[in-house]
């Protein structure tokens, strides 16, 4: 177990166990600086011949503590979100799980030069395209298709407040499954920034990866 308290020499842009790093995503901002007892999960960034691995490494979890996830940002979602998936459902079937212990990504900020987190607690990930839902989906080329049309990200948030309001509406996110960590982590702050009738960006919701 570790108790997290951040300051500008607590980042180099890297987190490393033993002989390994894993890259962290950038981002200029941060959701969550300081959190309590954690136990610290490693993805790493691995190459067996041509392919890519997804390297989990989580030997010192502990069910009744935060979990921070320290994930390389190179690796592709197709790979990483197995690994989260796994991890997730490790912690929820364990008997000494606390009910107050969250789920958090680890990245650098790189405008206040400290280590940050955003929660993932409240989001269950699915590997499939969801078959009837209002879709927000984020490609890799940085735009969003919503509901088949294609649109710039930037216009999203102009495109939601066109959409009627008298209609109850549920949204539910998808990501390209090919696209980075660092680009979803990037797409994850961008959603808590959106406004929305009816949408909590902390509420619990399913997020597709396809």
């Amino acid at each position: 177990m570790k108790s997290v308290v951040l300051s500008v020499l607590a980042l180099f842009l890297l987190a490393c166990e033993g002989k390994k790093e894993v890259q962290l995503p950038k981002l200029n901002q941060s959701l969550v600086t300081t959190i309590g007892e954690h136990s610290p999960v490693y993805i790493f960034f691995a190459l067996k011949g041509k392919d890519t691995i997804a390297d989990l490494n989580r030997s010192n979890t502990i069910s009744s503590t935060h979990w921070v996830f320290n994930i390389d940002k190179r690796l592709p979602l197709r790979l990483v979100m197995p690994q989260v998936m796994k991890m997730q459902a490790k912690k929820e079937k364990s008997m000494h799980k606390s009910e107050t212990s969250e789920n958090y990504f680890s990245y650098a900020d790189s405008l206040h030069k400290n280590l940050a987190f955003v929660s993932f607690t409240n989001v269950t990930y699915k590997m499939e395209k969801p078959k009837l839902a209002t879709l927000i989906l984020f490609t890799q080329n940085n735009s969003v298709i919503v509901n088949s049309k294609e649109i710039k990200k930037t216009a999203l948030q102009d495109y939601l407040n066109q959409l009627p309001s008298d209609k109850t509406r549920t949204l539910y996110f998808g990501f390209a499954k090919e696209s980075s960590f660092d680009t979803y982590l990037q797409n994850q702050i961008f959603i808590r920034g959106l406004k929305f009738e009816g949408f909590d960006s902390n509420s619990s919701r399913q997020e597709f990866i396809f």
